[in-house]
């Protein structure tokens, strides 16, 4: 199962859409997942309609209209693989031990919020994932993407794609 993860896209505030690099890769993912801060809800129904399945959940900057079509947390199986999807997860310090006591269930957990990749894995095997911003770097040298696979309940081929400067 081949997923593409993203967050943070804020558009149309700092972008007017997603880079033509990310939606070339739609086609070729069966799961989309949105880790918060769309802003608009135009994103989300292109992701909807070019995706085969999407799995997002709200951010701080998602008004009430986003907020009655996505959960603060969502959580879904793909490829074996226990998956949590949330946008903040507090201070870089301790972020690992605080998210396994959340969600001891999971096995990876996709957030967003900082504008930072991020990919570490707690004690006791919780993977955390930050695929960064497609659309606002912020303090980072590059927009960034995450790809992976799902299958046979392990998270293999994780990619982070550094999108060209706009």
């Amino acid at each position: 199962m081949r997923l593409l993860l993203m967050s943070d896209t804020h558009l149309p505030r700092r972008a007017k859409a997603l880079p033509a690099a990310l939606l070339e890769e739609l086609p070729h993912a069966d799961v989309v997942i949105h880790a918060g801060d769309w802003v608009d809800t135009a994103t989300l129904d292109l992701l909807e309609s070019r995706s085969r399945a999407v799995v997002g959940v709200y951010g701080n900057n998602d008004g009430p209209d986003l907020r009655a079509r996505l959960p603060e947390v969502a959580r879904a199986e793909l490829g074996g693989v226990r998956f949590g999807v949330v946008h903040e997860t507090g201070p870089a310090q301790g972020r690992e031990a605080r998210c396994a006591a959340r969600f001891p269930e999971l096995d990876v957990l996709v957030f967003g919020h900082s504008h930072i990749p991020w990919d570490t894995t707690a004690p006791g095997g919780l993977r955390l994932l930050n695929p960064g911003s497609p659309t606002d770097r912020r303090r980072q040298p590059h927009c960034t993407y995450l790809t992976a696979t799902a299958a046979d309940g392990r998270l293999t081929d994780v990619v982070l794609h550094r999108l060209p400067p706009r």
